[in-house]
């Protein structure tokens, strides 16, 4: 039996089937080894959960910035909702005050007599007319005239003949008092009044 021991065959034979052995047991060994590295804690193989439920740092990267994404949407929605009410506000003072502009440019054109550049010629013969005419015989005219008619003439009269006149005016009764100052007054704001000549 120690000559089969000796022999080379049979120490082949152990040799080979110590290594095969040894072999097989550390790569049964790495394979366990490696099952429990990847399987969370305290799962075995077969417990695991469910394909898509598992850890991924870049998709809780994205999801982190699409959160923030959203905070600074909404932040931006209130600040663009507040300007806008902020607005309205502001233009519905603007139209306010646009309002009242208007009512006072109404005002002021219904009190203001203005002289346009055509009627100069015509307004310059009148007055020339009224001019030469006796304050009286001048004044019972102007009573049937409108007083943005009056005033548009006397604009172009000299102080000395629109004097006499008015005062004809005005003693022609109570209600011809009141026009004559009302004339008086717009004749004092008729616009073209500072380019009328004095000669």
């Amino acid at each position: 039996m120690t000559k089969i021991l000796k022999s080379s065959w049979v120490t082949f034979l152990l040799g080979s089937a110590l290594y095969l052995g040894v072999t097989g047991y550390l790569v049964t060994a790495a394979r366990g080894s490696l099952h429990a590295a990847s399987a969370p804690s305290g799962e075995s193989e077969n417990t695991r959960g469910a394909s898509w439920d598992f850890f991924n740092p870049e998709m809780d990267r994205l999801m982190t910035e699409l959160t923030k994404e959203k905070k600074s949407a909404a932040t931006r929605e209130e600040q663009l909702t507040e300007l806008s009410t902020r607005l309205e506000a502001e233009r519905a003072e603007i139209n306010i005050v646009l309002q009242s502009v208007q009512r006072m440019q109404k005002e002021f054109d219904r009190n203001v007599v203005r002289v346009r550049d055509e009627e100069t010629p015509n307004l310059k013969k009148l007055a020339k007319v009224y001019g030469a005419m006796t304050p009286e015989g001048a004044a019972l005219i102007m009573k049937q005239m409108e007083d943005d008619q009056i005033v548009k003439f006397m604009v172009f009269m000299k102080d000395g003949e629109t004097a006499p006149l008015l005062e004809s005016f005005a003693k022609l009764g109570e209600p011809e008092a009141k026009r004559a100052a009302a004339i008086s007054e717009r004749l004092r704001t008729a616009i073209y009044r500072s380019a009328a000549p004095k000669s």
